[in-house]
């Protein structure tokens, strides 16, 4: 049958989410009304996906010198995950990606895919390339929930992990993984940190959270839901209490403010602080968001099927000074996200957003960005989200000593996580401020093996010693 190839950038994994991928489809599913029928099937089980994965995986050229694996934060195995899928070793290829990275599953989601692995395939210079992060995607989705993840050995040695975000959530399984006692305290209900409560659910399925929950539980992970370590709990509570080591993983949920006039008026609001719980608020149907990151596209688009009926991103420079990721900005557009470009806002009232119109000048060999004269106007909206980036909250460190922080907040450490006090490691977004969420987990892959050579240390010194 002859295949014709649909630049789609959306499918349904099994949770029936949209995310991004190219098909190779029959000929005949050419019309909007057969795409939907394709992809109706192929959630019911019909069609099934591995026919899409299967004629991607062949396409690899298994290249001796690998540019996909080098594009890849943490080198994960790409011809070796393919080469075992299409031998059919779809479980040995699973733990392959797990051993690399716990968070495979959602990094083959969530990744900046074009400038990673799938922006570096040999075959991308003159045509599509491979669809990395929908191999991936299925077999970790496959193999996530059968896989049989036991203890290397019984280790001494008890360890606190604070927070459950990215970070967190890799230094559990890779430590619980190695045999240490790992208790995670979470300050919210439900693990995830950015990934359930900062990323939408169009964008990434909570249902991953849950089942990779179900997975630290299944090593004995134990899991303390809605407390808050620094002004109740602190640090030296834990220590007290038999904790080895602790480390820190508390993400940035500092909102940044703008600091204009209105700022707290009922109809402004942080994009952080909206993104944990959409439902909750009531946006009217005019909305505004200020910032142009990955953020602020995640904002408008959630506020859209929220319900809003018009939503604008105002930005102080051009389209293509945008921040966000061309993707997130190309749906943003599709979804129907309006843009106010080369405007900055002065001042917040019941009425709407105030803003002064900016433009773009040579200072003798740069460029600058400055205010027109007499450009002041006024959008009137229902509700205003500033999204305009976000900084750590300092609960654990006004609350215990011996801990540095940078001018930003940010937790001072080494390159292996270590902080200044011992026994105290830290790594993801409180010490490198907003990332990617696998830049996350290849940080704190090091500092799980230095908590480890810690721990192994201190109860080496303690049996010799007896």
């Amino acid at each position: 049958m002859i295949l014709v190839e649909i630049v789609s950038d959306i499918h349904y994994h099994n949770s029936g989410i949209l995310q991004k991928t190219r098909y190779i489809l029959p000929e005949e599913v050419v019309d909007i009304s057969t795409w939907c029928d394709f992809t109706r099937d192929k959630i019911r089980g019909d069609d099934p996906m591995g026919k899409h994965i299967v004629d991607e995986a062949k396409r690899c050229l298994q290249c001796k010198n690998p540019r996909c694996v080098k594009g890849c934060p943490i080198s994960t195995p790409i011809p070796e995950m393919i080469d075992l899928l299409l031998e059919g070793s779809i479980h040995e290829a699973g733990e392959k990606l797990f051993k690399n990275n716990p968070l495979s599953l959602v990094c083959s989601l969530v990744c900046p895919h074009e400038k990673q692995c799938e922006g570096h395939c040999i075959l991308g210079t003159k045509s599509n390339p491979v669809q990395i992060s929908s191999i991936e995607n299925y077999i970790s989705d496959y193999s996530l929930d059968v896989m049989d993840l036991k203890a290397e050995e019984k280790l001494q040695g008890n360890i606190g992990i604070i927070g459950s975000g990215p970070a967190g959530i890799t230094i559990a399984f890779i430590l619980a993984l190695k045999g240490y006692s790992v208790t995670i305290f979470e300050a919210h209900d439900q693990i995830g940190g950015v990934l359930r409560y900062g990323i939408p659910e169009f964008r990434l399925s909570k249902d991953i959270l849950s089942r990779l929950k179900d997975k630290l539980v299944e090593l004995g992970v134990v899991i303390r839901p809605n407390t808050l370590i620094g002004p109740v709990i602190t640090l030296e509570d834990l220590f007290r209490d038999g904790f080895d080591a602790v480390f820190i993983g508390t993400g940035v949920w500092k909102p940044r403010k703008l600091n204009i006039k209105g700022e707290s008026l009922g109809h402004v609001h942080y994009a952080i602080d909206y993104l944990k719980n959409p439902e909750v608020y009531d946006l009217g149907e005019k909305v505004y968001v200020i910032g142009a990151g990955n953020v602020a596209m995640d904002v408008a688009r959630t506020a859209l099927r929220k319900g809003a009926k018009e939503v604008t991103i105002m930005y102080r420079k051009g389209m293509e000074d945008i921040p966000a990721r061309e993707y997130e900005l190309e749906y943003a557009k599709i979804d129907g996200v309006k843009f106010e470009l080369y405007k900055s806002p002065v001042e917040i009232t019941k009425e709407g957003l105030v803003y002064v119109e900016t433009e773009k000048v040579m200072d003798g060999e740069k460029e600058k960005l400055v205010t027109k004269d007499d450009s002041e106007g006024l959008f009137p909206c229902d509700s205003v989200i500033i999204a305009i980036s976000q900084g750590p909250k300092a609960n654990i460190v006004n609350n215990s000593k011996g801990i540095e922080t940078d001018l930003r907040g940010l937790v001072v450490t080494d390159d292996a996580g270590r902080t200044t006090r011992e026994g105290v490691f830290a790594s993801g977004d409180v010490v490198t401020g907003a990332k990617t969420v696998v830049e996350a987990v290849r940080y704190s892959k090091d500092v799980a093996e230095a908590i480890h050579e810690y721990v192994s240390g201190k109860y080496k010194n303690m049996n010799e010693g007896q």
